[in-house]
């Protein structure tokens, strides 16, 4: 199953959509304490996480993720690049860090190689 918390409902939806089309089982959340609070938390096989969330951001999940011994591979999305999160993110150990708007086939790549991983 792939989870992915997004905060905005359009790109949320519009990811759902993809995935779907494309064979994945999705569950999907709206902020990160909504996946924390979820079976899919200990259930997701990858997890599409954006880095810019109402309250806890996508960089304290996976902080918290990782500190709980997660090994729950991630791919970051986010409409801002910026090189300190960045390279945050990829500390943080995430197997893509794609910018919105990103094509379809970018995500769907991505969580194939982590998948794989």
């Amino acid at each position: 199953m792939v989870a992915v918390v997004e905060d905005d409902v359009a790109m949320r939806k519009s990811i759902e959509r993809l995935l779907q089309a494309n064979g994945f089982d999705t569950a999907m959340f709206a902020c990160g304490h909504e996946f924390l609070n979820s079976d899919a938390a200990a259930m997701a096989s990858i997890l599409v996480l954006d880095i810019h969330l109402d309250g806890m951001s996508g960089l304290d999940l996976q902080r918290r993720r990782l500190a709980a011994g997660s090994t729950c591979p991630v791919v970051f999305i986010t409409a801002y690049d910026e090189e300190a999160t960045r390279k945050e993110a990829l500390g943080l150990g995430c197997v893509a860090y794609l910018l919105k708007p990103f094509e379809a086939n970018q995500l769907t790549e991505a969580l194939k190689r982590g998948l794989l991983a």
